[in-house]
């Protein structure tokens, strides 16, 4: 005899079936498995948060901070507004700003130095009489100030490890400034001060020019280069045919000259919109350079006040 159900044999009644579940046509409810052993009954989860979409951010994340300059470093954390919080690379303005700070005070021991030998020579009769009697100082010191700029220039270990470079540094300014002094002291006092003051002017309006003009004076340094060879072979012709003329043009030539020079190593120094640049790393030798250039200023300004006094 046929037992209730869907039509099945041996099947229980409908209600003897799984509650909660609405009968199936022609199909028998399955039997539930029964409990493992050694396994106790699982609890449930507890229930998670809802997460909140962010208002603004990217597949899920908040938004990241701002890019900071056009370093492609992020600022982490600090104001994008703020040129110092730039990524660290050569062309950041922190870092080009502390290393024309570090050129300059290195430039300005070198000059103070230098004015102290000249004033010892112009205002000590002693030691000029002295120096005077022993020319072969003036040999040495034009030795080591030989031996040390080619060093600096050519050697990049030399100027850039410390204290190699700070020590090769100083011998060259001490050198090149005893030179200084037995040059000045040919002249008198108020001929070297004039000098003095007309080329703190120059360098003080040509480095003012430097910074602000929108012309690029980096890719002239082939012009002048040639230029300078054209000038020292000038200045050798000049010596065999001595003359106040000749003098006076010879020293007009070389003041022009190392002025575009003083305008392009500020330049090269300044990095940034500039075509060319020098690397913060080279900080002596930029320093060096920027000496070099005020000094033959100097030197000539004072040969065109001498020439003009004869």
């Amino acid at each position: 005899m046929a037992q209730p159900g869907y039509g099945f044999p041996n099947q229980p009644p409908y209600s003897q079936q799984q509650p909660g579940y609405p009968p199936q046509p022609g199909y028998p409810p399955q039997p539930g498995y029964p409990p493992q052993p050694g396994y106790p009954p699982q609890q449930g989860y507890p229930p998670q948060p809802t997460f909140q979409q962010p208002q603004s951010g990217f597949y899920g994340y908040p938004q990241s901070q701002p890019y900071a300059g056009n370093t492609g470093a992020l600022s982490m954390g600090s104001d994008p507004e703020d040129p110092d919080a730039c990524g660290f690379d050569f062309t950041d303005q922190s870092i080009r700003k502390g290393f024309i700070r570090k050129v300059y005070s290195i430039l300005m021991v070198q000059l103070g130095i230098t004015l102290g030998f000249i004033c010892l020579f112009m205002y000590h009769e002693p030691t000029k009489v002295w120096v005077q009697r022993h020319p072969e100082l003036f040999w040495i010191a034009f030795g080591v100030m030989l031996v040390t700029m080619i060093s600096m220039a050519c050697c990049d270990s030399v100027r850039r490890k410390s204290p190699m470079n700070f020590i090769f540094l100083g011998l060259f300014t001490l050198a090149m400034s005893f030179l200084m002094g037995v040059t000045t002291a040919r002249f008198s006092s108020q001929e070297v001060l004039l000098a003095v003051g007309i080329t703190a002017a120059v360098c003080l309006g040509l480095t003012l020019f430097a910074f602000q003009t929108k012309w690029d004076f980096t890719v002239m340094g082939g012009m002048l280069f040639v230029a300078a060879l054209v000038l020292m072979l000038f200045g050798l012709i000049a010596i065999f045919f001595p003359g106040k003329t000749i003098t006076l043009v010879y020293a007009s030539l070389g003041a022009l000259l190392f002025s575009f020079y003083l305008v392009y190593d500020t330049q090269l120094m300044m990095g940034g919109k500039h075509k060319y640049s020098i690397s913060p790393e080279e900080y002596i030798f930029a320093a060096l350079n920027l000496y070099l250039d005020i000094i033959n200023i100097f030197m000539f300004i004072l040969t065109i006040i001498g020439a003009s006094r004869d």
